[in-house]
């Protein structure tokens, strides 16, 4: 998945947050409807996006989770 055909980011549009292409659909806001546990056709329906774009933010939020970390607090043992 080359989520660059899909994904675009400009200023103009949502203050440069990463959108589907030819959209103001934020990859976050598809990124948050999966994490509440959000179907593909739910979303595909309330968004007017298709199941390609759905995969394609998660192929960019993969991409991204390669470059940058989170510091986890570790558990006490």
């Amino acid at each position: 998945m080359n989520w660059r055909e899909r994904i675009s980011i400009d200023p103009n549009v949502c203050h440069g947050k990463a959108c589907i292409k030819g959209t103001r659909v934020m990859v976050s806001v598809i990124l948050d409807n999966l994490a509440d546990g959000e179907s593909y056709e739910s979303i595909v329906k309330g968004y007017h996006v298709t199941n390609g774009d759905i995969q394609a933010a998660i192929a960019y939020a993969a991409d991204l989770a390669e470059e940058r970390h989170i510091p986890l607090e570790q558990e006490a043992v």
